[in-house]
């Protein structure tokens, strides 16, 4: 049976002020006749999912900068066990963790403890020696050759610095096997000992780069991630369930995970998704647990140009410049798999020039769910995504637990999803 909680939801036209502190997160109104169309179109459409099994539970949350106005979840912890999901289960967010860590290093940037062109290896001394990978000996033995120029902070923050991901690149996965480097989600700190796949600057690939932001973070504020993350920003947005490390009563909230399986049924996942619990480092670039609700808070503070609340994480020039193309000429490109188990293909808009910001793919035409141009989003290899309009003020993230990533089922929902907050917007 479907489950939707705080469904039917009003667009509303008032501004949030006065608050003493950031609510939680909560329905607005009553939606009218043409909204309502547009939200059941959204309840039915993930309902019927989740009920025949196609995917694993599920929480959509959107919000505009009057707060949140859709919020709706279907299926239970454990299958058909446990208890409802809802905006306060947990998940574990991996790269959504990005633009949190970006927004810390934005802070420090704001400060002048950090900028953008600094050369990174006079803050982290491996990224000064670090090397290229210039293929591969007749033994199978790693070349490696200097780089070309420096990395910079924004070479890090845009994934132009040369560092990849195994899962979407063949030469990186030969050379972790060659050289047993662990694979960067095991949190252990020989895997930020990789080498550079191509010179900084010189084209864009996913990679380990915000793993390095982070470690910049720390180095620059003398504090680790989880205790500058919850002090600078969670804290001040009320994000109470968001951390590195997961307490038990949190545990007992997270969601179970799944892999799809070849004839397209789902499966318990062996091990249980999730992150380390003992890291040798904490991984900006992907290891933080959070829920619908307390991401949401995070999405509006950047929709609302970087303050909820009596919060200000951010100023309003920063934000904007967050969302701005920082890579120039270059392009976003398709993730291709190396790990079948872990990820699909991976592209948002494959037929479209994308760019990237300070941390965030950037759409640069209006998309057929009704995304605006300049829009931003990114996602998490567990199947969480986000995406956040700045021009017609909406933000929205729909959270499931599965591998592989960018799963065929769950981007029909996340689409749905989407088009169902525009049309609810207009109508």
């Amino acid at each position: 049976m479907q489950e939707v909680t705080r469904r039917d939801m009003l667009l509303t036209a008032g501004a949030m002020t006065a608050l003493m502190q950031i609510p939680k997160a909560h329905a607005q109104g009553a939606a009218k006749p043409g909204q309502k169309v547009a939200l059941n179109g959204v309840d039915k459409a993930i309902g019927a999912a989740v009920d025949a099994k196609q995917v694993p539970a599920m929480v959509a949350v959107a919000a505009n900068p009057d707060g949140i106005f859709y919020a709706g979840s279907w299926g239970k912890q454990y299958g058909d066990e446990g208890a409802a999901v809802d905006g306060d289960t947990v998940f574990w967010i991996a790269s959504m963790t990005k633009a949190i860590t970006a927004t810390a290093a934005m802070q420090l940037v704001e400060q002048g403890k950090l900028s953008l062109d600094q050369e990174m290896g006079k803050l982290l001394p491996y990224l000064a020696s670090v090397q290229v990978l210039d293929g591969f000996d007749a033994q199978g033995a790693p070349k490696l050759r200097p780089p070309k120029r420096p990395i910079t902070l924004q070479h890090l923050l845009t994934h132009t610095a040369g560092f990849v991901y195994s899962i979407w690149d063949e030469n990186m996965a030969r050379y972790e096997k060659a050289t047993g480097t662990p694979f960067i989600g095991t949190c252990e700190t020989a895997s930020l000992k990789a080498p550079l796949l191509f010179d900084p600057g010189e084209r864009w690939e996913y990679g380990i780069n915000i793993d390095w932001v982070g470690r910049a973070v720390e180095a620059v504020s003398d504090q680790s991630l989880e205790v500058y993350f919850r002090e600078n920003i969670f804290n001040p947005l009320n994000m109470d369930s968001t951390g590195f490390l997961i307490s038990s009563a949190q545990n007992k909230r997270v969601a179970a995970g799944y892999t799809r399986n070849a004839d397209g049924t789902l499966a318990p996942a062996s091990p249980p998704i999730g992150m380390q619990q003992r890291p040798e480092f904490f991984m900006g670039g992907g290891a933080l647990f959070s829920t619908p609700n307390n991401y949401m808070q995070f999405l509006q503070m950047l929709l609302r140009d970087g303050s909820l609340g009596r919060a200000r994480i951010l100023k309003p020039e920063t934000v904007a410049r967050m969302m701005e193309n920082h890579i120039g000429d270059l392009k976003v490109v398709t993730l291709k798999t190396v790990a079948p188990a872990l990820s699909k293909d991976a592209n948002f808009f494959p037929n479209m020039v994308q760019k990237w910001g300070l941390s965030f793919d950037i759409n640069t035409e209006v998309t057929p769910t009704g995304r605006s141009a300049g829009s931003v989003c990114w996602a998490g290899l567990f199947n969480t995504y986000f995406w956040l309009d700045p021009k017609k003020k909406i933000t929205g993230t729909i959270m499931t637990q599965m591998l592989p990533f960018a799963d065929d089922k769950v981007l029909e929902l996340y689409a749905t999803f989407e088009k169902g907050m525009y049309d609810a917007m207009t109508a």
